[in-house]
């Protein structure tokens, strides 16, 4: 078979994403009937019940295409957000904003910035346009090192990315810190806050108005968190209009789907189920830290729905591997370089049960 050479070094060089494991996957492999999965910070307690009323009921629309520009979902976000439907781009994933935002700013001999680790699609699609990504260690306490990543500033940087919290270790920006940090970058460079698990923290929120009224922020958030609705993909990026209005020339037509849209429109109202995740996630958090604790693994602080637990003397793809075993998934880090780590999200009651037992056979 003759090979196919005209893909570019850049992109072959790019590393894969690992994405979570499917149950039925492990079900299969292991011969369970019953599988267990802590390892991709879904909401534990699903979608809210309005929104798959809504999905269900637009069923029969599917045969018309949706709205392309996500109109009425943006007007939602942007009333509930207090700012003009102008700064709203709805889309795929955050993921989607960040191809957008790095095909349309970067190119090569130009970088952007993250910390190291942090959620590994910042990298690699600044890699793909032949600009440097430029990763920075993260703190001893495993937050980001905003002095490390300000001296990192240079003329070619046009995107700094900070997941707050941060994924995977759960560490948290203060508001103090966050303000201090954007009010001495350069006016070249955009601040790209993406806060896909923000509404389970409890501590008090960046000062939102005053980071976009400068003009050098972006903000990202996902339905797939606190709405549990991660199978269906919707997000939206809130920022400059004009880099709004520029981005939607970039972007796929229709590229929220019909479903994801009317989905997310009811989950946006749905504030009772928002408040039952949240609930449901503190006390679920509480509970794998205290048993965890007691079985000897050290949980570091998080803000977000999950939990980094290490170090691990076994390792944390020997330990993964010891719970599929027993149906149980969890996040090995050793694909964010924290080989002794893992990552467990918080789960209904009984499955956080579930998993302290296990681990308590595997260890004991």
């Amino acid at each position: 078979m003759v090979a196919f050479d005209l893909i570019p070094e850049r992109v072959k060089n790019l590393p894969a994403y690992v994405p979570g494991r499917l149950t039925e996957d492990v079900a299969e492999a292991m011969g369970l009937s019953q599988v267990i999965k802590l390892a991709s910070n879904e909401n534990c307690l699903g979608p809210s019940p309005l929104a798959v009323q809504a999905m269900a009921e637009a069923l029969t629309g599917l045969g018309r295409y949706g709205d392309a520009d996500s109109r009425r979902l943006r007007e939602a976000i942007a009333k509930s957000l207090n700012v003009e439907p102008e700064r709203i781009l709805a889309g795929n994933g955050s993921s989607e904003f960040l191809v957008l935002m790095t095909l349309a700013l970067l190119e090569p001999g130009l970088s952007a910035i993250m910390s190291r680790p942090s959620f590994t699609l910042y990298a690699s699609t600044v890699m793909a346009t032949g600009a440097r990504a430029i990763q920075v260690p993260v703190t001893s306490d495993f937050g980001h090192d905003l002095k490390a990543i300000a001296a990192k500033v240079d003329p070619s940087v046009r995107l700094i990315f900070l997941d707050n919290p941060l994924n995977p270790t759960g560490a948290w920006l203060t508001r103090e810190d966050l303000k201090a940090f954007h009010d001495q970058m350069p006016n070249s460079c955009l601040l790209v806050l993406d806060e896909a698990y923000v509404d389970f923290s409890r501590r008090p929120k960046p000062d939102y108005a005053a980071l976009l009224a400068a003009g050098r922020t972006v903000i990202l958030r996902t339905f797939s968190k606190n709405y549990g609705l991660a199978g269906a993909r919707a997000a939206y990026l809130v920022g400059p209009p004009d880099l709004v209005k520029n981005l939607n020339k970039i972007r796929q037509p229709f590229n929220l789907n019909l479903l994801a849209q009317v989905g997310a429109l009811a989950a946006l109202s749905d504030h009772e189920h928002l408040k039952k995740s949240q609930e449901a996630t503190w006390a679920g958090l509480a509970y794998l830290h205290e048993n965890l604790a007691s079985l000897g693994l050290s949980t570091h602080p998080t803000e977000a729905n999950f939990l980094m637990v290490g170090p691990i003397a076994m390792g944390a793809d020997e330990l993964e591997r010891a719970l599929l075993k027993k149906g149980l998934i969890i996040r090995s880090l050793s694909s964010f370089g924290l080989p002794s780590h893992a990552r467990i999200s918080t789960g209904l009651p009984q499955e956080n049960a579930a998993l302290i037992a296990a681990l308590s056979q595997i260890l004991a």
